[in-house]
């Protein structure tokens, strides 16, 4: 009996053409290895597809971020907030066209760590507040509320320009000035343009240089050193046979009996205030004044408000002088509110009995003491102390350690009667060096 024929089993690899199976395996090779750049899922059922490991990207893969070049012709551009690296878009085979020149791409808004640089890290620890630097300590000359000096009116409207009043005011800064006392007015006439001289008398200032802003570059520069301006009234209401009013205040009778002799060498002839029209010219240049310069920070008359004993006639003008001066502060503070009136006369006692100046009953601002003299200087300090401060010269400059180291003299003026102020500054500011 003959045996049955077997069927064959398997696949029959054997009859297929060796170049066939080579293909098939090397086509299967480019498939895998082509997987993320041929979307084979558009050739294959879904089912199919996603049961097909091999087929999909590695989930570890894409978390994986790529290793940026440290040197990029232009910052990437971020595709996510939260993780820019991330979501970079992946290499391909064909070349990316690079951007228009003139397109300006933004930085990567979460750079990675920057490689420390011992420079820059040397201010890591700084704080973010400014460190505030102590102020150096107070001497007591520093602590003297004014530290003033006197300017003639003549000393800087004399062919005076901007630069020139700047540079001054900066210099006495540098000597430790923090007041110029300057004169706006003396003779019985303005250093300024006045409306109120030119009605009532035909001209509007004194014989000078005067150039329209020279006071208002003081007092700008003066502010922005820190300094004040105070105008002064020189002379106050006396005047001398070459002042423009001294021919029509004779002639209007405006002068009271006899010669001041109280400066020696110069006679004086003294207005008379219990006039009403001369107090009220001489109320109108106050007001006038501290209206047309509203940020002067004080007007300064010295004891030439007064009239000496001396004079003939034995007559007490005291308490006319008295409703002049009160009047004349009154209508000022009107005027200008934020302006002191000030006053650097003789002690009260010798400025009641000998200058029918009652100042002590004036309402004035601040009061400063006169003490050019070495006769009674200690006697001087008890009123000095008790008022404001006081006025020196180069006379007293071996007391000027002794007042610097008094704290009860609250300010130090200098008057130069050598009549150069700048030097008197310097030498202040070579003994107050010394002294502190």
């Amino acid at each position: 009996m003959s045996r049955p024929k077997k069927e064959s089993s398997g696949c029959g690899c054997g009859s297929i053409p060796f170049s066939v199976i080579l293909l098939i395996l090397g086509g299967g090779y480019w498939l895998f290895t082509q997987r993320e750049n041929i979307e084979i899922s558009q050739f294959l059922p879904n089912d199919l597809y996603t049961h097909i490991p091999f087929l999909k990207s590695s989930p570890t893969e894409e978390l994986q971020p790529k290793s940026t070049p440290t040197s990029l012709p232009f910052p990437p551009i971020p595709n996510s907030k939260n993780n820019p690296q991330q979501d970079l878009p992946k290499p391909t085979p064909s070349p990316t066209p690079s951007p228009p020149q003139t397109e300006t791409l933004k930085p990567n808004p979460t750079p990675s760590p920057p490689i420390p640089n011992p420079e820059i890290n040397a201010h890591k620890n700084v704080p973010t507040t400014p460190t505030v630097t102590p102020s150096p300590p107070q001497t007591p000359w520093n602590k003297k509320v004014i530290r003033g000096i006197y300017l003639s009116r003549y000393q800087v409207t004399n062919n005076a320009s901007e630069q020139m009043i700047r540079e001054r005011v900066r210099y006495y800064h540098s000597q430790g000035i923090n007041t110029i006392i300057h004169g706006v007015w003396g003779n019985a006439c303005t250093m300024y343009n006045s409306e109120v001289m030119q009605a009532k008398l035909g001209y509007k200032s004194c014989p000078n240089e005067f150039q329209d802003q020279w006071l208002n570059w003081l007092i700008d520069e003066a502010h922005k050193q820190g300094m004040e301006v105070h105008a002064y009234f020189e002379k106050g209401i006396k005047i001398d046979e070459d002042s423009p009013m001294f021919d029509l205040a004779v002639e209007r009778g405006w002068i009271v009996a006899g010669v001041d002799r109280t400066h020696p060498g110069v006679d004086h002839y003294v207005l008379n205030v219990g006039i009403p029209e001369v107090a009220d010219f001489f109320t109108k240049i106050v007001v006038e004044f501290v209206t047309k310069y509203p940020t002067i920070d004080a007007v300064q008359w010295d004891d030439y408000l007064g009239y000496h004993a001396e004079l003939p006639g034995k007559v007490d003008r005291t308490l006319k002088l008295t409703n002049f001066v009160q009047n004349t502060i009154k209508e000022m503070k009107a005027a200008n509110p934020n302006v002191s009136f000030d006053i650097c006369h003789h002690n009260p006692y010798w400025a009641k009995r000998y200058f029918a100046a009652d100042w002590e009953t004036w309402g004035v601002d601040r009061v400063f003491i006169q003490v050019y003299g070495e006769e009674n200087f200690n006697d001087e300090l008890k009123y000095v102390e008790a008022n404001d401060g006081i006025s020196i010269s180069e006379r007293q400059f071996d007391r000027l350690e002794e007042l610097v180291n008094n704290p009860n003299v609250k300010s130090i003026l200098f008057f130069p009667l050598s009549g150069k102020p700048e030097e008197m500054a310097n030498t202040v500011k070579n003994l107050t060096t010394k002294i502190n």
